[in-house]
């Protein structure tokens, strides 16, 4: 008779290994304790596993290094090793395609990082960059775990090395849904895009106490790093949410805009929206007076499939708006000034803005349309001393190096250096089209005038006769609609109620464009 040693507590069949483990694993779903879950939930913020449950298709998860442990010591460490380290990390799908998901859990170790957990992360961000499909970080951690010293540390360069390697390789969405101080706070920084939760998510390099013994200034959280601060001001946060479940699904709404990686085209969806419906409401809706502002959104609006379109960074800077929207089904990144707000022109923020956002659609194949009506650059000392000319350049640089099809709109004005900047001809641009309302010059024509005929109007006996006489004779010699069109400078002067359909026949045309920079190991774009 052959005898089993048994380990006393042990189970002795794989019937009981089974039952075993389905119990490490229901231990490790349901985390810490019942207290700590409600401790999450009185601070309005949900668990790790129902973000999750929100943001992936209904049960497509599947969980890497569920059972993970680390394995530090000293401090009460080695009495404390929680199942999955405080992050949960997998994969699964939005709308059927795959997606690769962590998750902080504040509910173990309040979400602080450690080198099992930072070692969890690095994993599975490999994982998407060689599957090729969206990483979405879901963040609410202390920043690092102290009692395991250098280590946490070295797990955050790890991370940053990897959201290095992973930008313009697949897309990279980082949702803020607590604190994130520190270091912690470059790997957002790092992604493509950064969600924020109103009141329970905050972003800041140095807390409200250190402010406080540095500089004296005293300052709350949000204050300091809330979700409004970063999506007004800072320009940190791309998007601001009330609440966790309005952000996840905006979240999910994004991800169905993107491509899986940079090889890929972006998801295309079929629409009702007629491609050759008439635009004639835009025949009153953009004023011919080119004093007189409007909304921009209201023209975006009426070219766009159904009217529905996604805007990047809406709360920063205003006098520029960047969109991502369909027409006739694909999808395309949008490029506009703001008549409604600093009558459009491009200063410091506006040029960061735009210049980020044409970077991310040239890197995962989105057409980019630019709808002009820009005055120039802002003038002001503090904008040359903040660097106008640097920031200016950045979004030169980024629409000179796009190699996505690319398509420009006058609607109204184009002045001077601005003109040339927003994705002029002669920096590019596929196609370039004019409203009969366009006025596309070096300057306004009073400005014009008032250096050209200068003499002419300072001798004449009444000056201000002189400079109207000028002023239209200068418009008529040099700002006429058809001036452009005349020197091949726009391809066509068109209707705007068939702007719509212009668009899109021409964005059919170039869907199958391709063009090659010179062989470089990267470019240096200004900074």
């Amino acid at each position: 008779m052959t005898v089993v040693d048994e380990t006393p507590g042990e189970p002795s069949d794989t019937r009981g290994r089974v039952a075993e483990l389905l119990a490490l694993r229901e231990q490790a779903r349901r985390g810490p304790s019942d207290r700590a879950t409600e401790a999450q939930h009185a601070k309005g913020k949900l668990t790790a596993r129902e973000r999750i449950a929100l943001l992936l298709d209904e049960g497509s998860f599947k969980e890497v290094e569920q059972l993970r442990r680390h394995r530090a010591t000293g401090f009460g460490l080695e009495e404390k090793k929680p199942y999955t380290d405080g992050v949960i990390t997998g994969w699964g799908t939005v709308d059927g395609r795959t997606v690769f998901v962590y998750a902080h859990d504040f509910r173990i170790f309040g979400g602080a990082l450690g080198e099992a957990h930072a070692t969890k992360i690095h994993k599975i961000m490999d994982m998407a960059i060689s599957a090729g499909a969206p990483l979405v970080s879901l963040n609410d951690g202390a920043g690092a775990r102290i009692q395991e010293g250098v280590s946490a540390l070295a797990g955050y360069g790890g991370i940053f090395q990897r959201n290095t390697r992973a930008s313009g390789v697949i897309p990279q969405i980082s949702v803020m849904l607590g604190p994130c101080a520190g270091g912690a706070a470059y790997s957002p920084a790092l992604t493509d895009f950064v969600f924020m939760v109103r009141e329970t998510s905050q972003m800041f390099i140095t807390g409200p106490d250190v402010v406080k013994a540095v500089t004296g200034e005293e300052i709350t959280q949000n204050g300091l790093g809330g979700a409004d601060v970063h999506a007004e001001t800072s320009g940190v946060a791309h998007f601001a949410y009330d609440d966790e479940e309005t952000c996840i699904a905006e979240v999910r709404y994004l991800i169905g805009m993107l491509p899986s990686n940079n090889r890929e085209n972006p998801p295309t969806a079929a629409s009702d929206d007629p491609a050759d419906r008439r635009g004639d409401v835009l025949l009153d809706l953009v004023p011919a007076d080119g004093n007189r502002p409007y909304d921009m959104h209201k023209v975006i609006e009426e070219l766009v499939d159904d009217g529905d379109y996604l805007e990047i960074h809406e709360r920063w800077a205003r006098n520029i708006v960047c969109a991502l929207a369909r027409m006739d089904g694909q999808v395309v990144g949008i490029v506009a000034n703001q008549p409604q707000s600093l009558a459009g022109v491009l200063d410091i923020e506006a040029s960061e803005k735009a210049a980020r956002f044409v970077q991310m659609c040239d890197a995962f194949n989105i057409p980019i349309i630019t709808l002009l009506d820009v005055p120039g650059f802002l003038p002001g000392v503090d904008q040359e001393h903040g660097g106008i000319i640097r920031h200016g350049a950045k979004l030169l640089y980024a629409y000179c190096n796009a190699t996505v099809p690319r398509i420009s709109l006058i609607l109204r004005k184009a002045y001077g250096g601005a003109y040339i900047v927003m994705d002029s001809q002669s920096i590019g641009a596929d196609l370039t089209y004019a409203w009969p309302t366009n006025e596309i010059a070096v300057m306004g024509a009073e400005g014009a005038a008032n250096v050209i005929f200068r003499r002419q109007i300072a001798d004449a006996e009444d000056p201000e006769a002189m400079r109207k006489r000028m002023v239209k004779e200068y418009k008529a010699e040099l700002m006429h609609p058809y001036y452009a069109a005349e020197r091949g400078l726009v391809d066509d002067v068109i209707d705007p109620a068939e702007t719509r359909e212009v668009l899109i026949a021409s964005l059919a045309m170039l869907r199958s464009k391709h063009a090659d920079l010179p062989s470089r190991k990267h470019g240096n774009p200004p900074q």
